[in-house]
């Protein structure tokens, strides 16, 4: 063989081509899921702006954008970008709720009740819109919180990241054992996703539940030793200990 064919097709020449990644709408939009689904909430914002680089007009990348935003705190900026949505799309019931939300978020329980209201009453009958409607009577204290998330969640039972983001609302309202019921069943559906580890232990810790914390951070740690918020998460932890354990010895001394 000549080194023209050495050249041409290399020592792998059986092997099938390598498809080249059409980097388009599509992919962007699954490569925000992905990194949203792994807590990389800042890297999930960019994939959705190239998205609607592509299609401006994609109302799904515009609601992640406003759920990136609110995960990562920057709630005026989440309002903003709401508010430029709803420009374009002002009847879309998706963007609705993602605009209670964010009125939820900053104290505004009336707006963000108008606007959940709103959603409902275009139809929309979607896990989201009912998880959204769930916070906004959560941030308001109303008993009807409960039926909402089960409404969402009933919606698609076995889709884990629902349980994860119910759990993750609980919590913000630092209502920590329904934070830690959602969590644990996303854990039960998803036990390789180290988010779901990380919610439960942070979910443990509030509760006073140290030990616990730490196992659900080991393990979380395991999965995805860079995952934004463990490390905080298990020095919190640590510190937990440190101070159960001087307050045990204190006990002892005086007792």
């Amino acid at each position: 063989m000549s080194r023209f064919n050495n050249l041409e097709f290399g020592s792998n020449a059986n092997e099938e081509p390598r498809r080249e990644v059409i980097k388009d709408e599509a992919y962007y939009l699954a490569d925000g899921l992905d990194l949203y689904q792994r807590g990389r909430y800042d890297l999930a914002l960019r994939s959705y702006s190239k998205v609607l680089e592509y299609n401006a007009a994609n109302t799904a990348a515009w609601c992640a954008q406003i759920r990136m935003l609110v995960e990562l705190g920057e709630l005026r900026e989440a309002k903003l970008w709401a508010d430029k949505a709803l420009e374009r799309f002002p009847t879309d019931p998706e963007l609705l709720a993602a605009k209670a939300v964010c009125l939820a978020r900053t104290g505004e329980p009336g707006p963000a009740l108008a606007f959940s209201d709103a959603s409902v009453e275009e139809k929309g009958d979607t896990p989201t819109i009912w998880l959204a409607r769930g916070e906004v009577l959560l941030a308001r204290n109303d008993s009807g919180a409960p039926y909402c998330f089960e409404r969402a969640l009933g919606l698609r039972p076995r889709d884990w990241t629902l349980h994860w983001l119910a759990a993750r609302i609980h919590a913000f309202y630092r209502r920590f054992a329904l934070a830690l019921r959602h969590a644990r069943l996303a854990v039960e559906l998803a036990p390789d996703w180290a988010v779901v580890w990380l919610e439960v232990g942070r979910c443990e810790l509030a509760l006073g539940m140290s030990s616990r914390a730490r196992e659900s951070f080991a393990q979380a740690r395991q999965l995805d030793a860079l995952l934004p918020g463990l490390n905080e998460a298990i020095m919190a932890g640590n510190r937990e200990t440190l101070t159960d354990t001087l307050l045990r010895r204190a006990r002892a001394l005086f007792s």
